[in-house]
């Protein structure tokens, strides 16, 4: 369960989004006042944390400020009841990742935790420098703030990176979900000359069509039912500076429309409002599928592929960078083990083997998020094997190998974890046992309803694997919507 911390001197507000997140699941503190949540982010370590602006016994700026400074991997998300832009401006400038105007609407403001907490928080990708490992050679650098491979396909999309950054091109990016494309979009950024403006990204996938339109140009207050107060959307709040849009494929057809003015005209209107607004942004576009493929497929329009496509970057699958899996690996334990505070130093010799020959499919999303779970469930100063997920050390089981990476045929699986019970068991970790003595998934009680359990896991499993993760086209392949999907993720214990 994902910790908020609420810091707002308005009690009914601090109740208000208590009530609402518990109801949806996250674990929930609030106190009321800037020193006060300060004190209780070193405390309790939350996931995220919600701040009012104009507290009363400490000024926003120096709130953002000193939470930047003590916690910069934690995501800070600002309230307030002024609707200004230069104030909206400055707080992405002091590094919080999303501006909420008050009245608070649930839905709206749900929405950004979602993405804040899956994008992270601006220094998410900040590491110390990279520590010695007896399993591999350290073969990444801190640069600007980010690791950098030493592959020879991590290399080239750098040297790319090194060209096109200082210019004003529109950039698409492709890449496998999880592969780092808003990260390689904030280097962009960050080697750009606009490094001291705003970088506003948006997950064009998890809004729905109502909101996109409001999301992406701002909407004023009355101009539709529900729009109790004026928002300023990401185009505006990113001007001057970048702005990216991921899975940018999946925006409905008519927001595409709207969106195509504003590109060819560097203008954009808030919904209901007949003031048009001069930009200056640069574009970054992401998308894990063909743009040009959506295009034949009459489900993105032509005419803006080809406004985007001045420029376009490859990111390698992390299955095809081998040797950056260790050295990122190492990165992400440190992140891991400073967050638990727990004296971590590495990984065994079997994990190292384990995680060179894995395919990776999910890339360096799943490669983190499996030893943030490792770190939890390790007590000594290495990672071992009986701490990672069964579907990474039983990959061959599973018939999850890469048909298209022979080695991976030849490794023979190890066994140091229990299968995954159905929903509602216990996933607790056990100790080894010889493989003849693997349990078989079906439980003793074979009821339909168990049995239906199973099989509706296996399903989305297999799905998953032949999309490779992409949940949006696993949804649309089970015939669900992407909420109904992450639902049944989490009851099926799916990382």
């Amino acid at each position: 369960m994902e910790k908020i911390l609420i810091i707002d001197d308005d009690l009914d507000i601090c109740t208000l989004l208590h009530r609402f997140l518990t109801r949806k699941g996250y674990e929930v503190l609030s106190v009321n006042n800037g020193h006060e949540g300060i004190r209780a982010a070193e405390v309790h370590h939350p996931a995220l944390i919600l701040t009012d602006f104009r507290l009363g016994d400490m000024d926003g700026n120096v709130v953002l400020q000193q939470l930047r400074e003590k916690f910069p991997h934690i995501p800070v998300l600002v309230m307030t009841g002024y609707s200004d832009i230069r104030m909206a401006v400055n707080v992405l400038k002091l590094g919080a990742v999303d501006y909420i105007t008050k009245p608070i609407v649930p839905d709206e403001i749900l929405l950004s935790i979602q993405n804040a907490l899956q994008t992270g928080g601006p220094n998410a990708v900040v590491s110390p420098k990279t520590a010695a490992s007896t399993n591999s050679k350290p073969s990444t650098i801190l640069q600007a703030n980010y690791v950098i491979g030493q592959s020879a396909a991590a290399q080239t999309m750098y040297k790319q990176i090194d060209l096109v950054a200082p210019t004003n091109y529109s950039i698409i990016l492709y890449g496998e979900s999880g592969s780092g494309k808003e990260s390689v979009a904030r280097m962009i950024h960050d080697r750009s000359p606009r490094s001291n403006q705003p970088f506003v990204a948006m997950d064009c996938g998890a809004i729905s069509k109502d909101l996109a339109n409001s999301e992406l140009f701002g909407h004023e207050k009355g101009s539709f039912t529900g729009a109790i107060g004026t928002k300023i959307g990401h185009f505006e709040l990113a001007n001057g500076g970048t702005i990216f849009l991921d899975e940018v494929s999946n925006l409905p057809y008519d927001v595409q429309v709207a969106l195509l003015r504003v590109v060819q005209e560097r203008r954009l209107k808030r919904i209901g409002s007949g003031k048009e607004i001069s930009l200056d942004v640069r574009i970054i576009v992401a998308s894990n599928e063909r743009l040009l493929v959506a295009c034949r497929k009459g489900r993105f329009r032509e005419d803006l592929y080809h406004r985007f496509n001045e420029f376009s970057l490859e990111l390698p699958p992390l299955r095809e960078r081998r040797e950056d899996i260790m050295p990122f690996a190492h990165h992400f334990l440190q992140e891991a083990a400073r967050e638990l505070k727990k004296p971590i130093q590495g990984f065994s010799d079997d994990v190292a083997h384990i995680f060179t020959h894995y395919p990776w499919y999910g890339n360096v999303r799943e490669l983190k998020n499996v030893i943030k779970r490792a770190a939890l469930l390790t007590d000594g100063p290495r990672v071992e094997a009986l701490s990672l997920p069964f579907e990474i050390t039983h990959f061959q089981r599973l018939g999850l190998e890469d048909a298209a990476t022979t080695e991976l045929n030849t490794i023979e699986a190890p066994v140091w974890a229990l299968p995954p019970m159905p929903s509602g068991h216990s996933t607790a970790v056990t100790p080894s046992v010889p493989p003849q003595q693997v349990p078989n998934i079906i439980p003793e009680k074979t009821d339909l309803k168990a049995v239906a359990n199973i099989a509706e896991y296996e399903m989305i499993m297999r799905v998953l694997q032949e999309v490779r993760f992409n949940k949006s086209k696993a949804a649309e392949a089970l015939g669900i919507d992407r909420k109904t999907l992450y639902n049944k993720l989490k009851s099926h214990n799916i990382q």
